[in-house]
């Protein structure tokens, strides 16, 4: 068995055992595998294991690997910072975004989204510590960011996305977390109809998870530490 098949393995074993003692259930929180900064052949693998849903924060190097990868039925998520020029391409080459973190880039995504491909899947990237460092919208402005994403065409709203502060305390990890759960329920209760927590990553998916995450973004737990480009920390 190849490291990446078992990894995955044990990654999916993770997330289950983290489900069954949040009494929820383990199909209903999806695994992203984050592929950024890996070659195209860890994809195929990851694939042959099972695993159809990858992640990307490198719009130049992901779109190269969605054109060799375009014999395989995979599902591709955007989640790095999006520069406005970029919009287009992953417009024309994803299937989610989750780090739409203002009202230009949505537009430029709608904008660009092939008719004749369903509507791009989005998450709203929220800044929950408020470091200035870090990208996504401000708390106080997420709701009207939510009512601008909802009512572009060839755009569907899905949900929030975080990458809180690191740290090896649960605690405040489960805090961080169910705050961003406590910012979708509040916007559902205003009848967005949300219905996906992008949260959790290999240090933390567990806290994630007893939060309320749909979709945990994974990389280094499957495929290895990364040599270069950590700017985002997935």
């Amino acid at each position: 068995m190849t490291t990446i098949i078992s990894a995955l393995q044990a990654v999916k074993l993770r997330i289950e055992s983290a489900a069954l003692q949040a009494g929820r259930e383990p199909q209903d929180i999806r695994l992203l595998a984050v592929s950024k900064t890996f070659p195209a052949e860890a994809v195929r693998e990851a694939f042959r294991a099972g695993q159809t849903a990858f992640g990307e924060s490198y719009v130049q190097e992901a779109v190269g690997k969605v054109a060799t990868l375009s014999d395989l039925p995979l599902e591709w998520h955007f989640i790095g910072p999006l520069q406005s020029n970029k919009t287009r391409l992953v417009a024309e080459n994803f299937d989610w975004v989750h780090s739409v973190d203002r009202a230009k880039i949505a537009d430029r995504l709608s904008s660009a989204r092939p008719a004749d491909l369903p509507p791009l899947q989005v998450c709203l990237e929220v800044n929950v510590s408020g470091e200035s460092s870090k990208s996504g919208v401000s708390l106080h402005e997420l709701e009207a960011l939510a009512a601008h994403v909802s009512a572009l065409p060839r755009l569907q709203l899905r949900g929030l996305m975080a990458i809180p502060v690191a740290t090896d305390d649960a605690g405040l990890q489960r805090q961080q977390f169910r705050m961003v759960r406590e910012l979708l329920d509040k916007l559902n209760h205003k009848n967005f109809q949300l219905d996906t927590l992008s949260m959790g990553m290999s240090n933390d998916l567990e806290a994630a998870v007893a939060e309320g995450a749909s979709i945990v973004r994974v990389g280094s737990a499957i495929f290895g530490a990364r040599s270069t480009h950590q700017k985002t920390g997935h």
